[in-house]
């Protein structure tokens, strides 16, 4: 990643408040004596103190945190350089690049905390700046590269779904709105199954009633995720199972219709016509409705 260095003028070394701090204590210490150990004591104090008004160009500081970073692959002391800019240069368009390259680092060494926190307020600052957009969609990253498996609780896919979205919002136009959509349908694909191992598990447990529930959720929810196939004909053998055969026709007729060389639509077909019936759509059912509402039946 390469960023473009504008040629920024350096400020004096030392400003007008050190010059008045020198002179007023120079004249404060002309009162004190000066023999012994003491007034070298005092004076050793005085310059100590001066060296803390000494900073190091912006750009100086900028240059070696990207040399740390890409030359050595050493982030966290590429962070260090970058927090430094913003340390003693706050108010310079050095921070404000510093602010997303340490962001970027943080993210790039898979420190996603710390990455979302130095872009959150890289956007809270500098929300008008071409790289806003950047630094959105690394928040946005950040929570997609930590979803767990389905296995697990899928609240972390919920947030980077919101931030990914927030991307297409604030930056419809950017490049990364694409990238940003393609994550969301695969986002949304982990969230469908994880409503399909649920339900699996209460197939297992011939807790018909509640796998429905599940397998309704990826139907309504998620019809453009790999899963729906599975879930409509999993609708269609727990339809079978308690006898509302009608619903069992429908899950079979919406899947062969929308999904006819599906391997899922010939269990489903073999299965209804093992019960004497053949796939029928009830135009009033909701998974006649549901697929109507995106273009699918």
């Amino acid at each position: 990643m390469t960023f473009e260095l504008p040629k920024l003028s350096y400020p004096a070394r030392i400003g007008g408040f050190a010059r008045h701090a020198r002179l007023a204590f120079g004249l404060m210490i002309l009162t004190v004596p000066l023999s012994g150990c003491g007034g070298g004591a005092l004076w050793d104090k005085f310059f100590a103190k001066e060296e803390t008004f000494v900073d190091e160009p912006a750009d100086k500081l900028y240059n070696e945190g990207l040399y740390l970073m890409n030359k050595k692959g050493d982030r966290k002391s590429a962070m260090k350089k970058f927090e430094e800019v913003d340390r003693q240069h706050p108010y310079s368009e050095w921070a404000r690049k510093s602010l997303l390259m340490s962001a970027y680092a943080a993210y790039e060494g898979g420190d996603y905390d710390e990455c979302i926190s130095s872009a959150n307020r890289y956007v809270a600052l500098h929300p008008g700046s071409p790289d806003a957009a950047y630094a959105q969609y690394l928040i946005a990253a950040s929570n997609f590269d930590q979803i767990p498996d389905v296995s697990r609780d899928q609240g972390r896919t919920e947030k980077a779904i919101a931030a990914l979205e927030e991307v297409i919002r604030k930056y419809p136009t950017s490049e990364y709105a694409n990238s940003a959509k393609k994550k969301i349908e695969a986002a949304r694909d982990q969230l469908a199954g994880k409503e399909m191992t649920v339900g699996r598990y209460y197939m297992e447990k011939k807790d018909y009633t509640a796998a429905i529930n599940r397998f309704k959720v990826v139907v309504t929810q998620y019809q453009t995720t790999r899963h729906v196939e599975e879930a409509l004909a999993r609708l269609t053998e727990a339809y079978m199972a308690i006898g509302i055969v009608g619903e069992a026709q429908t899950a079979a007729a919406v899947l062969g219709h929308n999904f006819p060389d599906s391997r899922w639509y010939k269990d489903a077909y073999n299965l209804v016509k093992s019960g004497g019936v053949e796939p029928t759509a009830n135009k009033d059912s909701w998974m006649t409705r549901a697929f109507k509402k995106v273009g699918l039946g």
